[in-house]
């Protein structure tokens, strides 16, 4: 395989000096080199992914992997800790220090203002303020489809130290009588996107401030927003550890010395000496380590100023406490204990935390990639076709494209609750996008992947693990997501959706969205056929067409038709040497 040159920040370089500390609780000799360097390094690991978990504890690894090699982040110093844990480190990338503009407080703002929701960092995103004055202001301006939940405290709130914040919470939906309640029996099914759990982790929250403003200000004239919203919960945690994210954004200038590479929570209490804030160390608990589900095992460390530190126990951090508290007051429990066993057929609703970088999908199990879970092969099927969505990204459990990791959100709400839960690593690994702080500008693109996917999985929170039609929810939409083989040249095969509870006939500009992978799809012929079997022809085959996939919406004039009964997607391949699978296909009548 080439080497992949991870370029991790390029043009988002450290803020400030990244100042010596090792955090692994290894004595060895300081390298006289390293003295006055502060740049930030990437260490390339070569084999890493085939070493024992314990010869990696208490290194950042970031979440890349080339082939075998993993990567770790660290300082100039690094490099003697890693050859006396017997690895064998290549500098793969050094960054140098660049300024960037400081936000203009530290804690929560007494008043989210206008001015507030401008506050910005680093050319253009969010504080932990501007998120919060942000879903104050969908609220205010979307009353019918917003309302912002205060669902816990910070750490440092929650001890009464300054500087701490809210943990807040927006529910999206078409408002009825019982929406957005904090019980697990919702009428709608439930989608929960998470982001910068991980403190320096920018683009997830922008990601999430996006999805806010795409579903809100979409909807009435944007069908597949209007849709969602219509049929969905969709509830939004902005900012997981928002004093981690405060403590980042003093980072970026005037702050202390290498506080933009933070990870984790602000909880040092557990620490006996004070722990030097940069790329391999910091103060506090990686909370994406510290879930009870398989706690303590794989990629962890007991050094408190590791930054893979788990905790003092599982489930110790109180920002921990108060997202599971939603997850369980959101999703009922439809899964037995038991790595193996299976969350219910009819289990709905849908987990995504944001994460960054790699351009992965990731699912359970994290904690070992050996052990398959009940729903496995529901959850590879979901996440082949997000990746897909995305443009290509990779798939799988952490352990088969990554590395194994233990205590993770996404674990903890599968492995408690059952529902279908996701990690999401946005942001590639090289290129002048990569890594933890890429340019602001960077962040059109990674909406434009992660669009589609969240659209995707806001559809299967209705029906992710069964099989057989979704029915029709209110509004006259349907979705079927269960998978079809198309044969190669073959006969015609269909996937069909079920419409009742409608009135009147369907729309003259009744629409069918499709998605399919094919190698060839100018080889496919498409047609929409009514209950009453009439055929309306929405694509022909053409030979010219040697693009690959189907992601296309049709329009048709349906008007003659009842909307109510059996509708079918009719699919045949035409010429020999290719072939392909319908994923989902949705009717809006």
């Amino acid at each position: 395989m080439q080497a992949k040159f991870t370029y991790w920040l390029v043009t988002a370089a450290t803020a400030a000096a990244v100042a010596a500390g090792t955090g692994y609780g290894i004595a060895v000799p300081a390298d006289p080199s390293a003295a006055g360097d502060d740049r930030a390094y990437v260490y390339r690991i070569p084999g890493g992914a085939h070493l024992p978990q314990n010869r990696l504890a208490g290194f950042d690894l970031i979440e890349d992997r080339d082939g075998d090699d993993l990567f770790v982040l660290g300082d100039a110093a690094t490099a003697t800790h890693l050859k006396a844990a017997g690895l064998r480190p290549k500098v793969e990338q050094k960054l140098k220090p660049a300024a960037w503009e400081p936000p203009k407080r530290s804690g929560q703002a007494p008043a989210l203002t206008a001015a507030v929701a401008e506050e910005t960092y680093y050319g253009g995103y969010r504080t932990v303020n501007a998120q919060y004055a942000h879903l104050n202001q969908v609220a205010s301006d979307h009353a019918s489809l917003a309302t912002v939940v205060d669902i816990g405290d910070s750490w440092r709130k929650s001890t009464g130290r300054s500087g701490g914040y809210d943990l807040k919470a927006i529910c999206l939906t078409k408002k009825s009588s019982g929406s957005c309640q904090l019980t697990p029996n919702s009428t709608k099914p439930r989608f929960l996107v998470q982001a910068q759990v991980h403190a320096r982790e920018l683009s997830t929250g922008e990601m999430a401030y996006r999805w806010i403003d795409y579903l809100t200000d979409g909807y009435g004239t944007d069908a597949t927003a209007t849709k969602i919203l219509d049929t969905r919960e969709v509830w939004v945690v902005p900012i997981g550890n928002p004093d981690g994210v405060d403590m980042v954004q003093q980072g970026f200038m005037g702050g202390p010395t290498g506080q933009q590479w933070h990870r984790k929570n602000a909880n040092h209490t557990h620490s006996t000496t004070t722990c030097t804030e940069g790329p391999n160390s910091g103060s506090g608990i990686d909370l994406n380590r510290n879930n009870s589900s398989h706690w303590g095992g794989a990629s962890t460390s007991s050094h408190p100023c590791d930054q893979l530190f788990k905790g003092p126990s599982a489930d110790s951090e109180t920002e921990n406490k108060a997202l599971q508290a939603l997850y369980r007051k959101l999703f009922p429990d439809t899964r037995a204990a038991g790595d193996t066993a299976a969350a219910a057929a009819d289990t709905k609703g849908m987990f995504v935390t944001l994460h960054s970088y790699s351009n992965m999908v990731l699912f359970p199990w994290g904690f070992n990639s050996d052990a398959a879970s009940g729903n496995d092969a529901a959850l590879r099927t979901m996440g082949k076709e997000m990746a897909r969505l995305a443009g290509g990204w990779q798939y799988g459990q952490p352990g088969e494209i990554l590395y194994d990791a233990s205590g993770s959100h996404d674990d903890w709400a599968y492995d408690q609750l059952g529902v279908p839960s996701f990690t999401w690593e946005v942001g590639p690994s090289s290129g002048t996008c990569g890594g933890f702080h890429p340019a602001y500008s960077c962040q059109n693109t990674f909406w434009n992947q992660v669009r589609p996917m969240l659209t995707y999985a806001a559809d299967k929170a209705g029906n992710p693990y069964g099989s057989g039609t979704t029915p029709a929810p209110a509004g006259c939409h349907g979705t079927n997501g269960t998978d079809v083989a198309i044969p190669d040249a073959g006969s015609a095969v269909t996937s069909s959706i079920g419409i009742t509870g409608c009135t009147g006939t369907a729309s003259a500009t009744s629409t069918a969205e499709v998605h399919i992978d094919h190698t060839y799809r100018g080889d496919l012929t498409l047609d929409l056929v009514a209950p009453d079997g009439t055929a309306y022809r929405l694509k022909n085959a053409s030979a010219s067409d040697g693009a690959h996939d189907i992601d296309q919406t049709y329009t048709a004039n349906l008007s003659a038709e009842t909307r109510n009964g059996t509708w079918e997607l009719r699919i045949q391949d035409t010429t020999a040497q290719d072939t392909g699978t319908l994923d989902t296909w949705t009717l809006t009548l």
